[in-house]
């Protein structure tokens, strides 16, 4: 009799105090770079290798990029096709269909990952041979991201090493909305999109907002932005941000077209097919990421223009990712949070990745992913499938 007392009220007490249930994951999954030493993107047999690992890790997702630094991985017919090309040499059939079917059969979701406004170092982009470097973005000293033309004060900083489009010039939205609908055509396969580098460039340190300009670096001072905003707002961002409220103003502008981006191929995916999902890798700090690099995820979930993010929490430091994904995961009411895990930067230590793999488990989030498969060894795969 004692005993089933005490059971009830450890069920009962479960109930009311969720923290004391299982944790319990849904969705696996893991990125696949185009630079991937697996492959995946080049061969039938590399393709089926990704298929059987995720297999054997238990991962129900795939994060598979196929556009990168503004290069088309997959049968683009807007897009220069020589990576494409590149692929097809092999077996000279498309491998992301053979994956994508494969995927099917095995009940393992396929996404296409893209990476928006991120030009890496490629300056030979097809956007930018059609427009010109006037579609880049560019800081308060009008230069575009990346270490071009240092100012003495850049040594006190670090920016981000890598070409980036204005959000705000209405040509980026058109094109990348073009390419995300030729991929939804070509490959309905896919389970959904997953958006990267939906922000603009990150610096450190940062600062949180254009009131702080003179100590750090600042973008979205591309030609077409400026113009816009200053027809509309009757204020020179450059020289006329006099007053707090007006720096605000400058500030919220700057959200508005990142968040419009993301609103708008959100929209065109849904249109092609409402049963794909939409998801964006997102910097896990919302306050940050909204303050700094004008990325309000809070705001995309609650508006449902994701279905849900994936946090790039890539730290081997244990308290952090709890601060951090504890954080993150206040956001749920508005949407699902997945948590990211940089497998990279532990996969020397198997037992400090365990560590962190339990803690975020620990935390329930709604899903969990690995960066990248090229990390997961046999050792990783082994705990990750005693542990789904």
């Amino acid at each position: 009799m004692i005993k089933k007392a005490l059971l009830f009220f450890v069920l009962f007490y479960s109930f009311l105090h969720p923290v004391f249930a299982q944790p319990k994951e849904t969705s696996r999954g893991v990125w696949v770079t185009v630079f991937s030493q697996k492959k995946a993107l080049y061969s039938k047999k590399a393709a089926l290798e990704l298929i059987n690992l995720c297999k054997e890790a238990k991962i129900n997702e795939i994060y598979l990029q196929v556009y990168q630094s503004g290069k088309a991985y997959y049968n683009s017919v807007i897009l220069d096709q020589s990576k494409y090309r590149e692929m097809l040499q092999k077996d000279q059939a498309d491998p992301i269909d053979f994956l994508l079917k494969q995927a099917k059969e095995n009940n393992i979701k396929v996404f296409a990952w893209v990476n928006l406004l991120s030009l890496g170092q490629n300056t030979d982009a097809d956007i930018v041979k059609k427009f010109g470097k006037g579609i880049l973005t560019r800081d308060q000293y009008l230069r575009p991201s990346g270490k071009e033309k240092p100012l003495e004060s850049d040594k006190y900083y670090l920016r981000e090493d890598q070409y980036f489009l204005e959000p705000g010039d209405p040509r980026v939205a058109r094109f990348l909305i073009a390419i995300v609908e030729e991929i939804s055509k070509r490959y309905p396969l896919f389970s959904g999109f997953h958006l990267d580098y939906v922000r603009y460039p990150m610096t450190v340190p940062f600062i949180p907002s254009s009131k702080f300009n003179k100590f750090g670096l600042s973008y979205g001072y591309g030609k077409k932005n400026l113009e816009h905003f200053s027809s509309l707002a009757g204020i020179d961002p450059l020289n006329g941000l006099k007053t707090d409220k007006q720096c605000l103003e400058w500030d919220n502008w700057r959200r508005q077209q990142v968040s419009s981006l993301v609103r708008r191929i959100s929209k065109h995916i849904k249109l092609q097919n409402p049963q794909m999902l939409v998801s964006a890798a997102v910097v896990p700090s919302a306050e940050r990421a909204y303050a700094s690099l004008f990325q309000d995820w809070p705001l995309w979930l609650e508006e449902g223009a994701l279905d849900y993010v994936v946090l790039m929490n890539y730290t081997p430091d244990e308290q952090l990712t709890k601060e951090m994904v504890r954080s993150a995961l206040a956001q749920r009411q508005k949407g699902r949070v997945f948590v990211g895990m940089g497998l990279f930067l532990m996969k020397d230590s198997l037992s400090i990745f365990q560590e962190q793999y339990e803690i975020v488990r620990g935390l329930n989030p709604d899903g969990i992913a690995i960066f990248s498969c090229d990390d997961l060894t046999p050792e990783v795969v082994s705990y990750l499938a005693k542990t789904f």
